[in-house]
């Protein structure tokens, strides 16, 4: 498996990938979890796909797309500021350069990935894993997210707890909640110790977020 750092400079070079993070998203957001998101064809695709974001993407040895999660800046629009702001209860949105967010995360259960003594896929550890690794290559010190409570779950499994900005809220058929997390030398030492990582996940170039 691969973990590899996309960003607007080179997506050209990774169509492949890009196609294939967007089909894994409608297999995740649309057909298992119900969620009312924007589709085009076959592919989950979003305003904030247009902002240029850091995707960080997991492929098998096939070179089929396991895994993904989007990064954006927070100094620029984002789903907690602009579209799920009542998840942040009386707290303000985040906004710094030392903050990013953390969307679409979500990985293929089809995959023939294995599973570790907490439950959860290698490739989950693996994405965790490579958004704290990217997080400190670039200076950044808190990674904030939209989320559910089920995967506020995985995270304390995973050795990464949430911390709430509020109490979740019902949306639709999702129990929804938003929170932060720390982005800490500890915090990966957590991940690659709960997920027996060796060493670094990542590839590709690891390049600073682009502030809006």
């Amino acid at each position: 498996m691969r973990v590899i750092v996309l960003t607007h400079s080179n997506y050209s070079e990774f169509p492949d990938l890009i196609a294939g993070m967007h089909r894994l998203r409608y297999r995740v957001f649309r057909d298992r979890l119900n969620w009312d998101v924007s589709v085009s064809g076959d592919m989950e695709i979003d305003a904030y796909d247009a902002l240029k974001p850091t995707y960080i993407i997991a492929d098998d040895d096939s070179g089929s797309v396991v895994g993904c999660a989007r990064l954006l800046p927070t100094t620029g629009p984002t789903m907690l500021a602009n579209t799920f702001p009542a998840l942040l209860g009386s707290n303000p949105s985040p906004r710094s350069d030392k903050i990013f967010e953390s969307s679409r995360f979500c990985v293929d259960t089809r995959s023939a990935d294995s599973v570790s003594a907490t439950g959860l896929r290698d490739v989950t550890f693996s994405l965790l894993a490579g958004i704290l690794e990217w997080g400190l290559a670039n200076g950044q010190e808190t990674v904030v997210t939209v989320t559910d409570v089920r995967f506020e779950r995985i995270l304390r499994r995973a050795g990464w707890p949430l911390e709430r900005f509020a109490p979740p809220m019902q949306i639709d058929d999702t129990r929804a909640l938003a929170g932060h997390l720390p982005i800490t030398e500890s915090a990966l030492m957590n991940v690659r110790e709960m997920g027996q990582l060796k060493g670094s996940v990542l590839t590709g170039r690891i390049i600073p977020p682009v502030a809006a």
